[in-house]
């Protein structure tokens, strides 16, 4: 019988966490969709399927919207994960209509198309500050130096956290992403349970300091806004704000980190973004897409599902690979090519559907100024040291990124 890990699918050994890519041509190939017992997931693998089960509303990201957990056959969550789960729960990620449909209309009339456009200076600014820390110092961590401190420093600009509370926002966006890997641990559990009621009280006393004196960031517009007499509640405008962290921050931060690995690895297309920074928009799409930074998004099914002739019951969760989908060839010709003048490039690392990511406007600017920035003014940097993978699956990225310039 066919096995998730007789072709390679094994998210806990750290040999296909740095490279899963072939493992994923095998699964595409032979069992496109496939259950592992190993992590009760049906494994969705090619494109064509990701990208139809992403909008096919009989999945859900949540499924307590129609049926309580015993009636899905699932065990309920420990009484000690609540405060995690009500912070997440509040957030469009983990919402569905009609909740969803109300509070994301509500979330974009606040963070509209023109707050992120006029983030895009104040971007350039926080970026040439990172460079200007570490220019002329010869070696450092690429990844420690710049490609985590920018997209904090964003959010926190955006949403209007002051300085000296911004050093608080990397700590707790990765103690909660630790419940976002496959099999969190207990330890994991407890420390992104600690940071959810820690960052919770504080958006709770911030968002009312604004409510009452609103200064024009996107707090005091969350705080603020009303469609048709309709409103956020605080738990919303909270939930909203961690998830704006959260998914504008991890995923940034391992595109560049495993962007930048990548444009070492492939030195004639390093030379050409040089000679014309103009390719940098396209790069930056093919980066999200050669080396996808979130691998893995699950969907509940709400009902009983067939698929490639297989019946997925009504309760079980779906396993949609992004990283196999971004290398598809069916839709890209020559997969597993990094070609930073990729077009069309439709990459699915946005997700698609009512969950397409709200942020992407904002990563794509941020991502665009970050290596455009960092071309122009270190263009002889070079990797120091080659590194290592994180031991994270779905959260996929490099532990450090030495370089020098």
């Amino acid at each position: 019988m066919t096995t998730a890990l007789g072709l390679g699918f094994a998210p806990g050994d750290p040999a296909f966490v740095a490279d899963p890519y072939p493992a994923y041509e095998r699964l595409r190939a032979d069992t496109p969709l496939l259950y592992d017992e190993a992590t009760d997931h049906w494994l969705v693998s090619r494109y064509e399927d990701v990208n139809a089960l992403l909008r096919d509303r009989r999945l859900g990201r949540t499924y307590r919207h129609v049926a309580t957990d015993e009636e899905m056959g699932r065990p309920s969550s420990p009484d000690a994960q609540a405060p995690f789960w009500h912070l997440i729960e509040r957030g469009i990620l983990d919402m569905e209509p009609p909740d969803h449909t109300r509070v994301r209309r509500l979330v974009a009339k606040a963070f509209t198309p023109r707050m992120v456009e006029a983030m895009r200076d104040p971007i350039g600014r926080l970026m040439n500050a990172l460079v200007d820390g570490v220019e002329g110092g010869g070696e450092f961590d690429l990844l420690r130096e710049i490609a985590e401190p920018l997209p904090v420093a964003v959010i926190a600009e955006l949403l209007g956290v002051p300085e000296g509370d911004r050093s608080l926002l990397r700590p707790w966006s990765a103690d909660i992403c630790r419940m976002y890997e496959l099999r969190p641990s207990e330890a994991d559990a407890e420390v992104a349970v600690r940071a959810s009621e820690e960052f919770s009280a504080y958006l709770r006393d911030l968002s009312r300091e604004r409510r009452a004196r609103p200064t024009g960031d996107l707090i005091s517009e969350l705080a603020l806004v009303v469609d048709e007499d309709q409103r956020l509640t605080e738990d919303e405008l909270i939930g909203t704000c961690v998830l704006l962290l959260n998914a504008g921050h991890e995923a940034t931060v391992n595109v560049t980190a495993n962007g930048w690995w990548t444009l070492f690895r492939h030195p004639e297309a390093l030379a050409a973004l040089r000679s014309d920074p103009g390719l940098v928009p396209p790069a930056v799409e093919e980066l999200m897409r050669w080396d996808t930074p979130l691998q893995l998004f699950e969907r509940w099914a709400l009902e009983e599902i067939e698929l490639h002739d297989l019946t997925v019951p009504r309760g079980a969760e779906f396993g949609l690979i992004f990283g196999s989908a971004n290398r598809d060839p069916s839709v890209f010709a020559e997969p597993d090519d990094f070609r930073i003048d990729r077009e069309p490039n439709p990459h699915l690392t946005f997700g698609a559907g009512i969950h397409f990511c709200l942020g992407a406007p904002l990563a794509r600017i941020e991502l665009q100024t970050s290596f455009a920035t960092l071309l122009r003014r270190m263009p002889s940097l070079e990797l120091a040291e080659e590194p290592r993978w994180k031991p994270n699956f779905i959260i996929r990225g490099v532990e450090a990124l030495r370089v020098r310039a």
